[in-house]
């Protein structure tokens, strides 16, 4: 047996890399009594056959995984945010960072299409840079044509692997084309009636890039909070972990409590009020979530 990384699935069929070269797998039919299902990024052992394919014999636990999209192991998540078309969207923003935080996953943001902006849109987009990188985010502000993009997120990328998300249309294929143009990945038109992008990634696979993988996914097809407790949510906005000890009630979820450190520094512009905003938001919506059963 070798073991390797999972870098592509498509229909019951698994591209391994194992000791640099790629073998075409299938998994054992243990996985499916069992509802296991292979995914990109998992560390596997496998079994080769006298014709050069292989099986998966092995799953090593996993870091952490998506279920959409189906995905293991992610070291970081390059939050990709256009400035226009689609226009910047600071709730959509802080969903995706809700969803990464809260599997300990490393965010980068990237703020997309600069050189299309009206001075009024390029100033809004450097606040909302500075607000984020208050937080302890990282934060790269990029052309649509992206020229300098390799010098500013190559650094990122290496020994990790990475996941590509955000708003359909915001160029998340066209980021990856310019990283790595072997790739040539499909790119589709702005859609005018819908102010988004049409979905052109079909199936997850892995990209050797640099000294790290990127992984180019169909994106996140459920930005909801099912896997996301009311007790959780507030871990997943960093901003508010220096204040909670200070809160009169243990355990306070920044909501009704009285003498809660949280919102002070709220209303003191320590935190900003549109990350509570959302905050508040994302609250009510996990609180009137259905039950699941």
């Amino acid at each position: 047996m070798i073991q390797g990384k999972i870098v592509k699935a498509l229909s019951g069929f698994y591209d391994v890399m194992a000791d640099g070269e790629v073998y075409t797998c299938k998994g054992r039919g243990l996985f499916r009594k069992k509802k296991i299902t292979p995914l990109v990024g998992d560390h596997v052992e496998i079994e080769l056959e006298h014709d050069g394919t292989g099986t998966i014999v092995n799953i090593n636990e996993r870091t952490n995984e998506f279920v959409r999209p189906p995905i293991a192991n992610i070291d970081q998540a390059i939050i990709v945010s256009s400035a226009v078309e689609p226009e910047f969207n600071p709730l959509l923003l802080d969903r995706f960072l809700v969803l990464v935080e809260h599997k300990d996953i490393r965010p980068l943001i990237v703020l997309t299409k600069e050189d299309i902006t009206t001075d009024e849109q390029l100033q809004q987009l450097n606040d909302y840079s500075k607000t984020y990188k208050s937080i302890g985010y990282d934060v790269l502000i990029v052309s649509k044509v992206m020229d300098d993009l390799r010098d500013k997120i190559m650094p990122y990328l290496s020994n990790r692997l990475s996941v590509i998300a955000g708003q359909s249309g915001v160029g998340k294929s066209t980021l990856l084309n310019q990283l790595d143009e072997r790739l040539n990945i499909e790119t589709a038109d702005i859609s005018k009636s819908l102010g988004r992008g049409k979905h052109t990634t079909r199936h997850v696979e892995l990209y050797s890039i640099g000294d790290g993988y990127v992984a180019d996914t169909p994106g996140f097809s459920s930005l909801d909070f099912d896997e996301i407790d009311l007790e959780e949510l507030r871990f997943c906005f960093p901003e508010f972990l220096g204040y909670q000890d200070d809160c009169k009630f243990r355990g306070c979820l920044h909501i009704n409590e009285p003498k809660c450190a949280v919102k002070s520094a709220v209303e003191d512009g320590d935190i900003p009020d549109f990350r509570y905003q959302h905050y508040e938001n994302f609250y009510e919506e996990i609180k009137s979530r259905k039950p699941r059963y």
